[in-house]
């Protein structure tokens, strides 16, 4: 089978891992901490804080804009970490619908559904496609809101000058076994507020005001340290942290052979009526995370590619239509009515040419257009 994702690793990422392994720290220390720095150099901010995973880095985030209890403007069109972070915070999530085109959060939804209880806008770049961020940022500036970018699937996406990330309040991204970037899992928080950055270091490592590694690395450990407030057990180890700073070394590299693949599907496939292909938009860059169509009969061509030795899959099942989400349900008709002919196809670094080639050749003959 073709799948529909794969990570892109070679020696570079073996050898990294094996001298963690050898020097005896492969918990939080030094590689955490050089990765968190390269990263927030790529990203263009003053802090990068490693922990274990997206959905903890979400968490974290939404933790420190003490968010219980307000309204977080949100997206249906996501894996269910974007959410579930709202409600571990005790906050409520408002559903807003998406556009057709880009299948981001639409801003004329945002605007229609700021109240007196919304403390934050929550969005996804989905796809590695920023959303339209001119206008979030407008809307939050206006009701004086927060801005948390989920950037889960767009690590080294750009809107207009700045990395995602890098624009709202704090940014969460995922390096699980799947995404651009990838170190098995992982996550990373961005951000430029110096009082969040104090506070998630130590969120992340039970409310520790002090890491095993900063009371090590002057040479004598030191075992004092205050825990100030109940924190989480949710930060990066060097382990991942090795494999983040090689990868982190290859992102723009694989993100082109990403920008390559998607270019050679589009051309492909232009040309089939039943088959509409991903929009690109002006003055943003996308990190080409997936590879989304709108096809007619959709789950009958997934069984027909299931068949010719081709996976694909469904990003995502709405998350208002989970029975969890039932009591926030909301207006979102585009996303009822998008969701159910969407299908992504595979597209990861090492996918072959000629893999692209047949891929499209099936979807042609299942259409009846070859």
């Amino acid at each position: 089978m073709i799948p529909v994702f794969r990570p892109c690793y070679d020696d570079e990422e073996f050898n990294a891992v094996k001298e963690v392994l050898k020097s005896g720290w492969i918990g939080l220390g030094p590689k955490t901490k050089e990765f968190e720095e390269k990263f927030a150099a790529y990203i263009g901010v003053k802090y990068a804080v490693a922990v274990n995973s997206a959905t903890a880095a979400l968490h974290l985030a939404l933790k420190v804009l003490d968010i219980e209890g307000t309204e977080v403007i949100t997206t249906p069109m996501t894996f269910v970490s974007t959410n579930h972070a709202i409600l571990y915070n005790k906050a409520i999530p408002v559903f807003a619908d998406i556009d057709t085109d880009t299948l981001n959060i639409s801003t004329d939804a945002i605007k229609r559904l700021v109240s007196d209880k919304t403390r934050c806008i929550l969005i996804v770049h989905y796809g590695g496609y920023p959303c339209d961020m001119d206008e979030i940022e407008a809307i939050a500036k206006k009701h004086n809101l927060f801005i948390v970018e989920d950037c889960a699937h767009a690590c080294g996406a750009q809107y207009g000058e700045k990395k995602v990330g890098s624009i709202g309040d704090l940014g969460c991204f995922s390096f699980h076994a799947v995404k651009n970037l990838a170190t098995g899992d992982g996550g990373m928080i961005t951000t430029n507020n110096d009082k969040y950055y104090e506070r998630l270091i130590k969120l992340r490592w039970l409310g520790i005001t002090k890491d095993t590694w900063e009371r090590d690395k002057y040479s004598k450990y030191s075992w004092y340290y205050d825990v100030t407030e109940v924190g989480y057990k949710c930060h990066m180890n060097d382990i991942s942290a090795a494999l983040g700073i090689v990868q982190l070394s290859k992102l723009d590299k694989l993100n082109k052979k990403r920008e390559e693949l998607t270019n050679l599907y589009n051309r492909l496939l232009k040309d089939i009526p039943e088959i509409q292909t991903p929009v690109l938009k002006s003055n943003r860059k996308s990190a080409y995370h997936n590879y989304v169509i709108k096809a007619e009969r959709r789950d009958e061509l997934n069984q027909y590619l299931a068949g010719e030795g081709i996976s694909t899959s469904v990003h995502y099942f709405p998350n208002n239509h989970y029975v969890i989400y039932e009591r926030y349900r909301g207006d979102t008709p585009t996303s009822d009515d998008i969701w159910k002919k969407i299908l992504t196809l595979p597209l990861f670094p090492d996918l072959r040419i000629e893999d692209v080639y047949f891929i499209a050749d099936k979807i042609k003959v299942f259409y009846g257009r070859k």
